[in-house]
């Protein structure tokens, strides 16, 4: 089953206030195996940046005035995502804008059913938790490193990797694998090596019960 991880940047946070994206990042997965198919784009928005949004992704104006547009690359994008489930963290603010730009070039909208959201999936594992990407990826142990600032592929990556974990319901890794495996291996020779059991001949065994006969106080025999 193909699915696509999405995360999308933008000028500002509402769609009522004008605001536009400027950043759409897409990774395809297979059978929750990240694929060399992806499709990312910087994005003209036709208006400023806002100061907070430039603090989060550090995309400016001078940076994005010479990019595409968005009607220019919608249907490249509508052609990736076709017939994939959309794996998106809060999935209501990236469907809001996306579901604006499509509707601004006259293309039909990504409803509901076609996404899943990760922040429903940790809300609902992890109840009174910090459920950010962030706070994600320091629960699974995943390397965020790379991510000083929010841009889209990078989330993208960290996300594939929060996805495979919730779903599975992975706990913390503690690498504890190769100790295990060590033990097991020591076991099972030890087991093998038990297997080889000599039989006592007849005469010994008759010797064994005169011992017991002589040694104990109870008859046995």
């Amino acid at each position: 089953m193909k699915e696509i991880v999405l995360d999308t940047e933008t000028t500002g946070l509402s769609v009522e206030n004008g605001h536009r994206i400027v950043e759409i990042g897409c990774i395809e997965l297979d059978n929750q195996i990240v694929t060399s198919n992806h499709f990312h784009c910087y994005l003209n928005p036709q208006r400023k940046v806002s100061e907070e949004a430039f603090k989060v992704h550090g995309y400016s104006d001078e940076f994005l005035s010479d990019k595409k547009k968005f009607e220019e690359i919608v249907d490249e994008f509508i052609d990736f995502i076709k017939d994939k489930k959309l794996i998106i963290h809060n999935a209501k603010f990236d469907l809001s804008h996306l579901n604006n730009e499509l509707k601004l070039v006259g293309k039909k909208p990504i409803t509901k059913d076609q996404v899943i959201d990760t922040l429903d999936i940790a809300r609902e594992k992890f109840p009174g938790s910090q459920i950010s990407l962030d706070a994600l990826c320091k629960k699974f142990r995943i390397d965020n490193s790379k991510r000083k600032l929010h841009t889209a592929l990078i989330d993208c990556e960290l996300l594939s990797k929060v996805y495979v974990n919730l779903i599975d319901q992975k706990e913390p890794k503690l690498n504890f694998s190769e100790k295990i495996n060590k033990v097991s291996n020591n076991i099972n020779s030890q087991i093998n090596f038990c297997k080889n059991v000599i039989q006592p001949s007849p005469k010994e065994l008759k010797e064994h019960q005169d011992f017991l006969k002589k040694s104990l106080k109870k008859n046995y025999f």
